[in-house]
């Protein structure tokens, strides 16, 4: 995958959030990053209730707090719409993987049990502890 090619796979604690007024408006931290990289934010943070269901297993469960994929993307969900995004997933490639082909998945019309399954057989082995079972 390309993905790899743009960010390193080694994923950092240190993140950077920042605040948008919604899903559809990117943060400025990802002004200077790939266009592939962007595009895999604008599809995480649409696709919330798959990527909540999908474990992420760069270790950032223990070193970010995180409880699924969706969260290397997006910090808070805000009830005025806006959003806070996090910078997680533009250092860490297993992350942006994981994303995409979720979301890939789910438009060629897998289940989300289906992708879930799909996902933990393919980082079962080599990865990070997954972040917690939702």
């Amino acid at each position: 995958m390309l993905i790899v090619s743009i960010v390193s796979t080694a994923c950092s604690s240190s993140n950077t959030s920042e605040e948008t007024a919604s899903n559809e408006v990117l943060p400025e931290f990802l002004k200077d990053k790939p266009e592939e990289m962007q595009t895999i934010y604008i599809n995480a943070a649409q696709n919330k209730e798959l990527l909540e269901n999908i474990p992420c297993y760069c270790g950032c469960g223990k070193s970010a707090g995180h409880k699924n994929n969706y969260d290397c993307f997006i910090h808070e969900n805000k009830k005025d719409g806006k959003v806070v995004w996090d910078d997680h997933g533009t250092k860490c490639g297993v992350c942006l993987e994981i994303a995409a082909q979720s979301v890939s998945d789910l438009k060629s019309g897998k289940s989300i049990k289906q992708i879930r399954q799909s996902i933990v057989e393919k980082y079962k082995s080599g990865y990070a502890t997954p972040t917690p079972e939702v």
